[in-house]
């Protein structure tokens, strides 16, 4: 063989379709009653069968089981054959030895509805997990165990870990949820993200990946395990990529036999209080998944599908309750468009090239600088699937590929599922858009509300217990996120300041997360971290008196940190106090003797229930409330027409908008919903979160309590109850869009149309049941803007707005052709513009 043709990728690659003629045969052989997974270098074979796989992460604990089936349903709708999901270890095991698997901790319930689906499983087991979730979902008794070191060769922690593992594993096999005995789970993960820290552990990191492997392979569970962003995965544990390029970034595999799988596409940003919104385009993440499956891709996992609510004090350290909420599902499970739709689009279209990418040769080759081409064909055959790929993210190309002209935006990838017709472009959105409405309750819009301050203790109701202030977290034990700090100090007339203009000045060193500072009873002011920096420095003037002064420091966690290296030994709370401007100079409050009391006392008397609400006197709200003070309300909800199924009140999500509120909690009939942050304001100038879910299933008929905590002055007459809904829908197509990717169809090998005429058209559904009642924008021209936004051009169709409506008004769903004909009857105003067509309806349920 002469140099210039010898190339060893061309040896993996014949070695990689002899292997997989091998693997075909015996697939062949067992046939389709083949229960079980096994994989080689091209995909997982499930049952017998060859799979591409399009999955979506879903968390059972961030939503509620009466919203699973609907999630369920529209993920499979969406394209998707797989569910994701994480293992909450400090959930399911709470306290040592007591397990929890009951109403949205049930793991088997969940995944049996999965399988109802005809949708298949990853159980990520970790137990770390990370997930943005409270300690990372490691149990906080876990910290407590003598000579631990988390997530190392440590015989404390791997015996808790084997053990934790081995419950979770048997409870599935119990309830016959492997593959191998008819279940839906053909994945495991073990560990998550470890590369991360392994160096931190050094020689105890290395081995504690070998065993983390060997103890989970030793399960039997007749799946494969993966480990994501762990390149040594010992074989036969697969290594898989997370991250927003994967197809770019991921060097594959660490060995040729095993597939290429994603299990992190990040499909937004989480946020953490304080942070501006997160976004990331639909036409970037179909980008990056179209490319990942050009590059020999297997299954593709978008993280989030759906993010739901972090409920109660589930959330990591400073993150948001609403989790994920730019994933395709928003976190109320409404479609999110068009990223929900131009991701369905998308598993169509390779759906449409399933027998080429699984069967097919793999080859490609550079079409110019920016652009390539990457085919899967079966010689002999009419197999063949290709994806031609312009990579400038600025200017469009045209490439010539077997004699057509095809034309790309600016990154972008066409896809090609018999090596001639673009059925989808990534960059080309022909799927409908929507925009989310928040409208205010009639039957909740008045709100009568009665408070009851929290006591601030002194050392006479709280005793000196400690030399100097106690480790928060220690305190805590993860049970609330409140401490109080008490101590108190004499001063003499000649101690203070002479000057009235000049006054001591209270300064608190805090390794984190929040404190508020009292003295003698009086509010004197709070301070705070970040997610990026925990520690903090609070500084205030404070008015002293002659005699016995009494400080108490209210401290807080914002959920216990998720990540990184040694979290065992990980600290919170106030560390240094002091007393500064006084006459005889700087005090050290540090060593004076502090009382510690956990929790607050309206916690400890469960004020957020109907019970406990009983326990406490209530009075009229004034114009604002004091700091530390419990408000509560009862109010009618929306389910107030719930016999009425088609009215609005009954169908949409809840929502409460905290408007004129500091920093708190939620409870609503004794379920807490979460913290809110309203006045950690983002460099946008706003909340992070204003709004906060209320599932439906927390809610009464009528009269349901709500309860709020309020840590900082604030007045709670501006709190609105609230409905949710995607009722306003778009389209925005131009006469050069590519038809509809389901305009096509396989039959065989072969690529057909399954419509008369192959043409852009405006596709819009109406959510829910409900219907099209009106059209509040329609253009045919040049018109601008964003659902919500449209406005008109210099060139317009005066007819437009007629023609929607004529083909819209009163149906779920419709399709308008993009066609000058039918706009254009009595003559092109603007013959030289090149034609959009841009409509915007609203929607609403239908009246019988």
């Amino acid at each position: 063989m002469t140099p210039d043709k010898w190339n060893p990728y061309r040896l993996v690659i014949l070695v990689l379709v002899v292997s997989s003629v091998l693997v075909s045969s015996t697939v062949a052989h067992r046939g389709r009653h083949t229960q079980g997974v096994v994989d080689d270098g091209r995909s997982l074979i499930i049952n017998g069968k060859r799979e591409l796989l399009f999955s979506g992460s879903i968390h059972y604990t961030r939503s509620t089981p009466d919203m699973w089936p609907d999630i369920i349903q529209k993920a499979k709708h969406g394209g998707l054959n797989v569910i994701q999901t994480y293992v909450f270890w400090n959930v399911h095991e709470p306290v040592k030895g007591q397990f929890n698997f009951e109403g949205k901790y049930d793991l088997v319930k969940f995944i049996k509805l999965v399988a109802e689906n005809g949708m298949y499983v990853t159980l990520r087991v970790g137990p770390f997990i990370q997930a943005e979730w409270n300690h990372g979902g490691l149990p906080y008794w876990l910290r407590e165990v003598p000579n631990i070191i988390f997530r190392s060769d440590n015989a404390p922690f791997k015996y808790h870990m084997k053990r934790y593992v081995k419950k979770i594993i048997n409870m599935m096999k119990e309830e016959k949820l492997f593959a191998p005995q008819g279940g839906p789970i053909i994945l495991a993960q073990i560990e998550n993200e470890y590369n991360h820290i392994q160096l931190a552990y050094r020689e105890m990191g290395t081995r504690y990946v070998q065993w983390s492997a060997n103890m989970a392979v030793g399960m039997k569970t007749g799946v494969p395990w993966v480990m994501c962003k762990q390149k040594d995965a010992p074989d036969p544990v697969i290594n898989t990529c997370n991250g927003r390029h994967c197809g770019d970034t991921f060097t594959g595999p660490n060995n040729p036999y095993k597939p290429s799988i994603w299990t992190e596409n990040w499909t937004a940003q989480y946020r953490v209080f304080g942070d501006p919104p997160s976004q990331r385009a639909a036409e970037d993440i179909a980008y990056s998944v179209a490319r990942f499956f050009s590059k020999n891709g297997t299954l593709a996992n978008y993280y989030m599908y759906h993010g739901g609510t972090n409920f109660g004090r589930t959330s990591a350290v400073f993150t948001t309750t609403r989790y994920y909420d730019e994933a395709p599902l928003d976190e109320y499970g409404l479609q999110r468009e068009p990223k929900w739709s131009h991701l369905r689009d998308l598993h169509r279209a390779l759906n449409l090239c399933k027998k080429a990418l699984l069967w097919g040769t793999p080859g490609g080759q550079k079409l110019g600088k920016h652009t390539e081409v990457r085919m899967y064909e079966k010689p002999g055959t009419n197999i063949c699937a290709a994806f031609l790929s312009n990579n400038n993210s600025k200017v469009a190309h045209t490439v010539k590929f077997r004699g057509s002209a095809y034309y790309l935006p600016p990154r972008s990838i066409s896809i090609l599922p018999d090596c001639k017709n673009v059925v989808y472009n990534t960059q080309t959105i022909v799927s409908q858009h929507n925009a989310r409405n928040y409208v205010r309750s009639k039957v909740a819009s008045t709100l009568k509300w009665k408070m009851s301050p929290e006591q601030i203790p002194s050392v006479h109701q709280v005793p000196v217990n400690n030399r100097i202030p106690h480790e928060l977290y220690s305190l805590l034990k993860d049970t609330t996120d409140y401490a109080w700090y008490t101590t108190s100090i004499d001063l003499s007339q000649r101690d203070l300041p002479m000057r009235p203009d000049i006054l001591p000045v209270l300064r608190i060193s805090s390794l984190g997360h929040a404190l508020h500072a009292f003295v003698n009873g009086e509010y004197v002011g709070s301070g705070h971290g970040s997610h990026e920096e925990k520690s903090f420095v609070f500084q205030h003037a404070i008015v002293l008196k002659p005699g016995t002064n009494h400080i108490a420091i209210l401290g807080m966690t914002v959920g216990l940190p998720d990540s990184g290296a040694y979290m065992e030994h990980r600290f919170a709370g106030p560390r240094a106090v002091t007393i500064l401007g006084l006459n005889t100079g700087t005090i050290d409050l540090t060593p004076n003797g502090w009382g510690n009391q956990v929790g607050l006392t309206g916690e400890k008397n469960h004020v957020f229930t109907e019970d406990g609400s009983k326990k406490v006197q209530w009075s009229k709200v004034k114009r604002q409330g004091p700091a530390l003070t419990w408000y509560k309300e009862k109010f009618i909800q929306l389910f107030f027409e719930q016999t009425r199924f088609d009215a609005p009140e009954g169908r949409d999500p809840v929502a409460i908008r905290m408007n004129g509120m500091g920093k708190g909690m939620i409870w609503v009939n004794g379920q807490n919903i979460g913290r809110y942050w309203m006045s950690y304001l983002s460099p946008l100038g706003k909340p992070s979160q204003e709004e906060y879910h209320i599932p439906r299933s927390f809610l009464k008929p009528t009269q349901n309590l709500l309860v709020v905590l309020e840590e900082e002055k604030a007045s709670p007459k501006g709190i609105e109850i609230l409905k949710v809904n995607r009722d306003t829908i778009c389209s925005y197509i131009t006469e050069f869009s590519p038809p509809h990717v389901k305009s096509w169809a396989r039959e065989e090998s072969h690529i057909r149309a399954v419509v008369d005429i192959l043409q852009p058209a405006a596709h819009l559904k109406c959510p829910n049941h409900k219907k099209i009642a009106s059209v509040d924008f329609a253009s045919y021209g040049d018109p601008a803007g964003v659902c919500g936004n449209f406005v008109l051009g210099t060139c317009n169709s005066p007819s437009t707005k007629g023609i929607v409506e004529q083909h819209c008004l009163g149906k779920p769903t419709c399709v308008v052709p993009v066609k000058k004909e039918l706009f254009d009857k009595n003559g092109d105003a603007c013959p030289n513009v090149n034609k959009t067509l841009a409509i915007q309806v609203k929607c609403a349920p239908s009246h019988h």
